[in-house]
C-alpha cells in the first residue's frame, strides 16, 4: 500500500525506511514507545478457555497463567506491546496481528518471535551436531529451511543462533552451541545467520544471536550463575564468533541473563554500547533474554523495576522479552524521574521499528493460512534432515574395522536401549512445532533399511531416570518420556541380555534423555544415566560384537567402553529423520565424516579442557599432572574417523618469511589410500611461538571439508593472513598483529603432526 498523505507518511513505500521511522516516532506518545519496546510471551495453552471457566478452581499462584493471553491481547490492542513469543500457528498470529494493525491507534504491526533452534516442524540434528559436521553448506541450508517453515507459520524472528562458547560439559546449554573453540564458532554463527536472515525476504526470518556475552562461562557450568571472564578471553574467545554474526548481517542480539564481571549483561553499557555497537558494528535492536530486565532487580542491581527498566534503556537494551508486568511499562515514569530521556527511548523504539519495515509487515502484516500445510509438510525438507543427520556423526572408534555391517551377512541385529526408540528423544531439545509421531528413530531406520531378510529386535533395557526438577519446557510438551518409577531393571536388563546372546550384532544406543541436556539441565556428573554401563558390559559378555551409538549433546565418560567395544558413533539428538540416517552409517551406504567440536574429557575432573590450553610448565610437567589419570582427553578436539584412511603429506608454504599484515599460503597433499568414498575434515592449526602476550599451545586457523574417492589426492590450501595471525593482547589492550615465529599443522584433528615454520617480521 503507497498513501503519500501527510496524515501517514510512514505508511509511504517510497520513503525511506529513516524517513518512515523518524515519521512514525514523532506520531507516538510515550507509552506507545515503551509499548514498541515490549514483547511477551504468549502462553497460548491458556489461550481458548471457555467463557465459563470457573478461575476458582484453579491455584491462585496459576491464575495469572491462565489470565495471561487476555492480558496480552488487550495490550496489544491498545498499542502496548511490540512483539509477542510462542505463538506457532498460522490463524493464532493473524487473529493477533489484525488486534495491532486494525484496532491500535497507530496499526504498527507487531513481530513475532519463536525459538527456532534447529527447525521448526522438521527437526535438524542439535547444533552441537550441526557444529560437529564442520559443513557451512548443511548447516546454512538446513536454517533456510528452518526459516521458511518460521515464515509459513507466521514468525518473523529466531531466538538463534546461541553462539555461546561453552568449555565446560556439565553446562546444559553446551547443546545449543559450537562447543570450545572461537574459530569454528564465528564460522557456524555466521553460516547460520545466513541461512536464517539469508536477504530478508518472505521466507527469511531475523537472527537473533546469543547470549552476549559469556554465558557460556557461566561459574562451574551452573545454568544463570555469573561469569568472570578476563578481557583476554572476552576478545579472543566470547567475542569472535559475535562479531562473525554481525558481519553476516544479523539483524537482532540477545542480551545474557546473568552477571558478566559483576555488572548483569541486561544492563552493561560497556558491553551493549561500548563493544556490540561501538566495536563490533551491530545496527541492530538488543532483546534481553525471558524476563532479564525484571531480574535486574533480583540480581540487586536495579533499586526496582522502574530503575530496572530506565538502566537497561540507558545501556543500549531496546526490547524486553517478559511473562508479566514489564519493567518497560514504567518508562513513562522513569523519564518523568530523570531516570532516562525520551530520546533514548525513541532510539531504542526506533531500532525496533527498522526491523519491522525491512521485513515488510507495514505492506504485508499477515500470513497466508492456506500455504502452511504444503511448507510444513515438504519432503525435500525431511530429505535434508537426514543428509545433515549424516555428516554430523562422528566415528570414535572402529577396531578392526567393525563399522560398517554388512547386511548380506546379517540374519539378526539385537538393538538395545529405551533411547532407541524413543522418538522423542530422537529429535532432541529445543523443538517446539514437531510431529513427534513422524520421527525416525533407530529402530525404525535400521528395520527400514534390513527389509524382512533381517530380524531387528529391540529391548529397552536399563532405564534412563529422568531429571529430578523439570524443565519448564516439558510442560509444553507431552510426548516428554520419563521412565516409570516401577521400571524392572533387573528384568529388563536380562531381556536385553538374551536378545543380544540370540543375534548376529548388538547395536547398544545409550546416551542421555533429551530433556536432561539443555536449558535448566547442568549435571554435576558425566556418567551414563541410570544402569547403562552395567548393562553394556554384560550385553558385551555375552560374545556377541557389539556397536555402541551415544544419543547426547555433551560428552558422557565412555572409557569402559572405548577399551572394551570395537565401534562407537556419536550419534547427538539427530532430528527427524535421525534413524535413518543411523541406518546409513552403520550399513556402510555413507561414510562418517563429522568432527569433534569440543574435547571429550575422560572423565568430570578433567573439566574444564580444551585444546588451546596455554603451556605454563614444561611439557613433561604438563602430561603428569593428574596422579590417576592420564592428562590427555579420551578424545581430542577435531577428532573423528571414517571408512576411509587418509594421508597427509607435503605440507608447504608459499613463502616463509612475511611481513606483518601479509599473508602466506599452506598447502598440503591428502590422499583417500582406502577402498572406499569418505569425507575428510582437513584442519589447520597455528602456535605462536613469542610476542606481547603468551599464546595457546594450538589454534585452529582454517578447515575444509573434502570428498575422496578411493585413491584419489586433492591439493588443500589455506591462506593465513593479519585477521588469522592476530589476538587481543592484555598488555596493548589492543588487537594487534606481533613479529614473530609460527608453527603452523594440518591434519585430521587438533593432535596433528605433519608441520612447517614461517616468520613475521616488522614491516
Amino acid at each position: 500500500m503507497t498513501n503519500t498523505s501527510t496524515a501517514n507518511l510512514y505508511q509511504d513505500t517510497s520513503l525511506s525506511v529513516d524517513e518512515r521511522v523518524a515519521d512514525l516516532i514523532a506520531r507516538m506518545t510515550l507509552e506507545e514507545k515503551a509499548g514498541q519496546l515490549t514483547q511477551y510471551f504468549y502462553m497460548g495453552v491458556a489461550a481458548n478457555l471457555p467463557e465459563d471457566f470457573d478461575i476458582e478452581s484453579i491455584p491462585v499462584e496459576n491464575r495469572a497463567f491462565l489470565e495471561q493471553p487476555k492480558m496480552v491481547d488487550a495490550a496489544v490492542a491498545k498499542g502496548a506491546a511490540g512483539a509477542a513469543l510462542f505463538i506457532k500457528d498460522a490463524v493464532a498470529t493473524n487473529r493477533l496481528q489484525r488486534l495491532a494493525v486494525e484496532e491500535s491507534r497507530l496499526g504498527i504491526p507487531l513481530l513475532f518471535g519463536y525459538d527456532v533452534v534447529h527447525g521448526l516442524r522438521t527437526a535438524f540434528p542439535v547444533p552441537i551436531a550441526l557444529a560437529a559436521s564442520w559443513d557451512m553448506d548443511i548447516i546454512a541450508e538446513s536454517q533456510t529451511v528452518a526459516a521458511r517453515e518460521a515464515r509459513a507459520v507466521g514468525i518473523h524472528w529466531t531466538f538463534a543462533p546461541m553462539i555461546d562458547i561453552a568449555r565446560d560439559p556439565r553446562w546444559g546449554r553446551i547443546i545449543e552451541g559450537s562447543g570450545e573453540d572461537p574459530y569454528l564458532g564465528a564460522a557456524v554463527a555466521a553460516a547460520q545467520v545466513r541461512g536464517f536472515q539469508g536477504d530478508l525476504d518472505d521466507e527469511h526470518v531475523l537472527a537473533g544471536p546469543k547470549h552476549f556475552a559469556g554465558y557460556g562461562a557461566a561459574r562451574g557450568g551452573r545454568d544463570y550463575d555469573d561469569a568472570e571472564i578476563s578481557d583476554s578471553e572476552l576478545w579472543n574467545v566470547y567475542f569472535p564468533p559475535f562479531r562473525a554474526a554481525i558481519e553476516a548481517g544479523a539483524a537482532n542480539v540477545m542480551s545474557a541473563y546473568m552477571d558478566l564481571n559483576g555488572v548483569p549483561a541486561s544492563a552493561n553499557r560497556w558491553l551493549l554500547t561500548d563493544v556490540l555497537r561501538d566495536e563490533l558494528g551491530f545496527d541492530g535492536f538488543v532483546v534481553s533474554d525471558a524476563n532479564g530486565v525484571r531480574s535486574l532487580e533480583t540480581q540487586h542491581f536495579a533499586k526496582d523495576l522502574t530503575d530496572a527498566g530506565a538502566r537497561a534503556v540507558r545501556a543500549g537494551l531496546d526490547m524486553e522479552m517478559t511473562m508479566f508486568d514489564p519493567a518497560y511499562d514504567r518508562l513513562p515514569q522513569a523519564v518523568a524521574d530523570g531516570l532516562v530521556t525520551e530520546e533514548e527511548i525513541d532510539q531504542a523504539v526506533a531500532r525496533v521499528l527498522r526491523a519491522k519495515f525491512r521485513l515488510g509487515l507495514f505492506e504485508n502484516p499477515y500470513v497466508d493460512e492456506s500455504g502452511t500445510a504444503a511448507v510444513l509438510d515438504a519432503p525435500e525438507h525431511r530429505d535434508l534432515s537426514r543428509v545433515a543427520a549424516e555428516r554430523s556423526f562422528v566415528l570414535l572408534k572402529n577396531e578392526n574395522d567393525a563399522l560398517p555391517l554388512r547386511a548380506e551377512t546379517l540374519k539378526s541385529v539385537a538393538v538395545i536401549g529405551q533411547l532407541a526408540d524413543s522418538k522423542r528423544d530422537t529429535l532432541g531439545p529445543w523443538v517446539f512445532d514437531h510431529d513427534t509421531e513422524e520421527a525416525i528413530t533407530i529402530v525404525d531406520g535400521l528395520r527400514s533399511r534390513l527389509g524382512d531378510e533381517v530380524r531387528v529386535l529391540h529391548a529397552d533395557g536399563a532405564g534412563i531416570p529422568n531429571r529430578l526438577m523439570p524443565s519448564p519446557f516439558d510442560g509444553m510438551d507431552p510426548t516428554v518420556l520419563a521412565t516409570a518409577d516401577d521400571h524392572d531393571d533387573d528384568a529388563a536388563i536380562d531381556e536385553a541380555v538374551k536378545i543380544a546372546s540370540a543375534a548376529d550384532v548388538a547395536v547398544v544406543v545409550v546416551g542421555q534423555r533429551q530433556n536432561q541436556i539443555g536449558e535448566i539441565a547442568s549435571t554435576a556428573t558425566l556418567d551414563l544415566p541410570g544402569r547403562q554401563l552395567e548393562q553394556l558390559q554384560r550385553v558385551t559378555a555375552t560374545g556377541t560384537p557389539v556397536i555402541v551409538i551415544v544419543m547426547s549433546g555433551r560428552p558422557l565418560d565412555l572409557r569402559w567402553a572405548d577399551e572394551n567395544v570395537p565401534a562407537i558413533l556419536q550419534a547427538w539428538y539427530p532430528g527427524t529423520r535421525g534413524g535413518d540416517a543411523v541406518a546409513r552409517v552403520l550399513l556402510g551406504d555413507v561414510s562418517p565424516g563429522g568432527k569433534l567440536p569440543f574435547t571429550w574429557p575422560r572423565h568430570v575432573g578433567q573439566v574444564p579442557m580444551i585444546y588451546s590450553h596455554y603451556r605454563t610448565f614444561q611439557p613433561g610437567q604438563q602430561d603428569t599432572r593428574y596422579f590417576d589419570e592420564p592428562s590427555t582427553p579420551l578424545y581430542p578436539f577435531g577428532f573423528g574417523l571414517s571408512y576411509g584412511n587418509f594421508e597427509y603429506s607435503d605440507i608447504r608454504l608459499d613463502r616463509h618469511s612475511i611481513a606483518v599484515g601479509d599473508t602466506v599460503a599452506v598447502t598440503v597433499d591428502v590422499t583417500n589410500t582406502s577402498d572406499s568414498t569418505a569425507d575428510e575434515v582437513v584442519q589447520l592449526y597455528v602456535h605462536q611461538h613469542y610476542g606481547s602476550a603468551s599464546r595457546p599451545v594450538r589454534e585452529l586457523k582454517g578447515f575444509q571439508r573434502v570428498t575422496l574417492a578411493p585413491g584419489q589426492t586433492r591439493e588443500v590450501s589455506f591462506e593465513l593472513g593479519r585477521s588469522d595471525l592476530s589476538y587481543w593482547s592484555a598488555a596493548t589492550r589492543a588487537l594487534g598483529q606481533d613479529a614473530t615465529t609460527f608453527d603452523v599443522w594440518i591434519g585430521g584433528d587438533s593432535q596433528a603432526s605433519l608441520s612447517a615454520t614461517f616468520e613475521v617480521t616488522a614491516s
